[in-house]
């Protein structure tokens, strides 16, 4: 009995023993198999050629010794120059932009790759910049004919940087999350304001009116181009009378549609022929803009009205506009409607109080015109500031000391120059935007200043001339190049 019962025990023994090593070896063997347990190989990060040094050392900095994966990770960056849709383990982590210098005549560079924009040499006309570096001082290229502050998706390089790991989600997100670099200029977050200069909807545009019986056909060529801003502005200088005709400055209630075909959000009222149709028209026309959404700056149906800032609070910018009327007349100083009468010390402290609020400053002035525009030929007498009565560039320029960021004249009715002064910028004449003086080329033309805005700063102001020819419809300027040179060799 005895010697059999310890057989068994042996037996069992022997099997227990025999169990668990094959345990242990299943055990030890899974995890040689898998690179596991005391067999386990860290993950490995692996670097990327393309990678810069300033973003290795970034990475390096997440992916610490003390960061052990179970996962090898390879970290890599490319460059396009159109803006894919990002996988999950992808991000934009730079967008660079082509730039030149404020006053240069070029809009455009070429490119069938990105690397081929990064080119140091002295001879090279533009230079490529941080999207973060640019401001209005420098002038932004477009890239294949693709504007990045338009497009957002093309018309610069992007960067993309891409994590590729089996276990990305779990591994390695946790420890990127929030510490990788990413770009945040969007359409969301950029205000466009477009400001325009002259409008005048009469006296032969009256006559084409009655011929075509349809305002929006007045914006049928430049109301896409318009519309597409947050913001529209002009400077509409005849008011809604059932006299208008071919000889007044006065407007057919019909070109309303002009006004809202091309997106028109702002009228500015400084002009000096809002009182041609009488008052009752005048006050009326202010009901039709506010009836139709559109904001008024500079004029109103009394003094009091006509001098209230326009305050835009939007996508994080805050703007305050300010109109004036130191023209030939159309002010108003009492309770009778009218323009916005240019004073210096109401307009130093609306200035120094918007600045306090810490508003970016657009001022406009309805100036004396430059009429030496009448001959059928190129004149280039009224590209000139200074070209009319008065100091135009003196109170210009005085304006920017007193601290608006941006003025411009828009009494203009043919485009004059524009520089750069002190903390801002100044253009000195916009021209006809709309018009019936299509017998000189100089009142044919105007520019359209789109003015790009981000975080209470102004990133660009982008140049768009503009002409318009015996149809009286308004398009964009054919390879206007060499006629932005003209302007800026006229300035002061």
């Amino acid at each position: 009995m005895n010697r059999r019962k310890s057989h068994k025990w042996r037996n069992l023994l022997l099997a227990t023993i025999g169990t668990i090593i094959v345990a242990v070896g299943v055990f030890f063997g899974v995890q040689f198999a898998t690179k596991t347990g005391v067999f386990r190989v860290p993950g490995v990060v692996y670097y990327g050629e393309n990678l810069f040094e300033e973003e290795k050392i970034m990475l390096q900095n997440i992916f610490t010794d003390d960061v052990t994966l179970d996962h090898d990770v390879a970290i890599d960056v490319r460059q396009e120059l159109k803006l894919p849709e990002l996988k999950a383990n992808e991000f934009l982590i730079n967008v660079a932009v082509p730039i030149t210098d404020f006053y240069s005549s070029k809009t455009d560079i070429v490119a069938e790759r990105a690397g081929e924009l990064f080119r140091n040499c002295s001879e090279c006309d533009f230079r490529m910049i941080d999207i973060s570096e640019l401001d209005f001082s420098m002038k932004l290229l477009s890239i294949n004919d693709s504007y990045f502050l338009d497009e957002f998706d093309s018309g610069a390089v992007f960067r993309i940087m891409s994590f590729d790991s089996v276990d990305y989600a779990k591994e390695i997100l946790p420890l990127i999350d929030g510490k990788i670099k990413t770009v945040e200029l969007t359409k969301q977050n950029v205000l466009t304001l477009a400001q325009t200069g002259v409008t005048a909807l009469s006296r032969g545009m009256n006559r084409k009116m009655n011929e075509v019986d349809s305002g929006a056909y007045f914006a049928e060529k430049i109301g896409g181009f318009l519309s597409q801003f947050d913001l529209t502005h002009t400077s509409n200088e005849s008011s809604f009378s059932e006299y208008a005709n071919e000889r007044n400055i006065c407007s057919d209630s019909r070109f309303i549609d002009t006004l809202t075909g091309i997106g028109l959000d702002i009228v500015e009222l400084t002009g000096n022929h809002n009182q041609d149709c009488g008052d009752e028209a005048a006050i009326a026309t202010v009901d039709i803009y506010e009836q139709n959404g559109i904001m008024t700056v500079g004029g109103g149906k009394d003094k009091d009205a006509a001098s209230i800032p326009l305050n835009i609070d939007e996508k994080g910018t805050r703007i305050t506009m300010l109109a004036y009327n130191l023209s030939t007349g159309g002010a108003t100083y009492d309770n009778t409607p009218g323009a916005n009468q240019y004073y210096e010390e109401v307009a130093a402290a609306q200035i120094s109080e918007a600045k306090a609020r810490g508003d970016f400053m657009i001022v406009d002035i309805q100036y004396y015109e430059c009429s030496e525009y009448a001959t059928t030929e190129e004149y280039t007498y009224c590209d000139a500031a200074d070209s009319a009565a008065g100091n135009q560039i003196g109170l210009f320029r005085h304006l920017i000391d007193l601290g608006a960021d941006i003025v411009v004249g828009t009494s203009a009715h043919q485009p004059q120059t524009y520089e750069l002064y002190g903390d801002g910028e100044i253009y000195y004449g916009l021209g006809n935007l709309f018009f019936d003086q299509v017998w000189w080329p100089g009142t044919t033309r105007s520019l359209i200043l789109v003015h790009y805005f981000a975080n209470n700063r102004l990133l660009q102001t982008k140049i768009v001339p503009t002409v318009y020819d015996e149809s009286m419809q308004t398009t964009l300027l054919d390879n206007p190049a060499w006629f932005i040179e003209r302007l800026v060799n006229a300035r002061p």
